[in-house]
């Protein structure tokens, strides 16, 4: 047998393939693809680095830790998230489809509305988002501290809805619905007066007139502190 034919004869490197270079954006391709793949909680520095063929220790020059990382991720996702043209509706229907768009992406990854929770996002596509709704706030007549807090109410709440309802099947929310019902309608009037005077208000409607009813108090709020003077 010659030594061509040894299986023991080591392969040269130079005979390899070269492994792409590591960037940032290819770090979060590869988180995204093991988050479709397999949930958020194996995306992790070892997971990604074994799929990048790499250390974990390389990926730190590019990604500060596992919370910018999801960070990125979050904001990867939001890339299809926009402001609507001009001309499809009123700035407040236009403000309501946009943060539609953004409780529905997190509707979709309900591991990534958890995290948000807890994680400042400041990517590109986070900030083109924030700033579509300060336009529409704009456009509404708000400006100054009104949109700038306000801007942390309209994102915080469909994250919020996102986060109590994605992770449950529409059959569970059901049932724990029906549960909740009749736990209202079988409550003592003299201990709980004012959820028996409300009975089945209190669960009436589906979610998304509840949302868009949300969203249009959050939205007079601002705009009513918004005349109110600075204090």
């Amino acid at each position: 047998m010659s030594s061509d034919e040894n299986p023991r004869t080591p392969r040269s490197r130079r005979e390899r393939p070269a492994k792409p270079a590591l960037t940032r954006q290819g770090i979060i391709d590869a988180a995204l693809v093991i988050l479709r793949d397999e949930g958020l909680s194996k995306v992790t520095m070892r997971r990604i680095a074994a799929a990048l063929d790499t250390g974990p220790a390389s990926l730190y020059v590019y990604v500060r830790d596992t919370e910018d990382l999801h960070a990125q991720i979050l904001d990867a996702l939001l890339g299809p998230v926009g402001a609507p043209p001009a001309g499809a509706g009123t700035w407040r229907d236009r403000l309501r489809t946009l943060l539609a768009a953004y409780r529905d992406t997190l509707f979709e990854h309900p591991e990534i509305a958890r995290m948000a929770m807890s994680t400042q996002p400041s990517g590109p596509n986070y900030l083109a988002m924030a700033d579509a709704i300060l336009a529409l706030l704009a456009e509404g007549g708000v400006s100054g501290r009104a949109a700038a807090w306000g801007l942390d109410l309209l994102l915080l709440y469909p994250t919020a809805v996102a986060v109590e309802h994605a992770p449950k099947s529409s059959a569970r929310q059901d049932e724990e619905l029906s549960a909740l019902g009749a736990t209202i309608a079988a409550v003592d009037p003299a201990r709980y007066p004012h959820i028996a005077g409300l009975g089945g208000e209190l669960i009436s409607g589906d979610g998304l007139a509840r949302f868009d009813w949300a969203l249009d108090v959050l939205v007079e709020g601002i705009l009513a502190a918004a005349r109110t003077p600075t204090r």
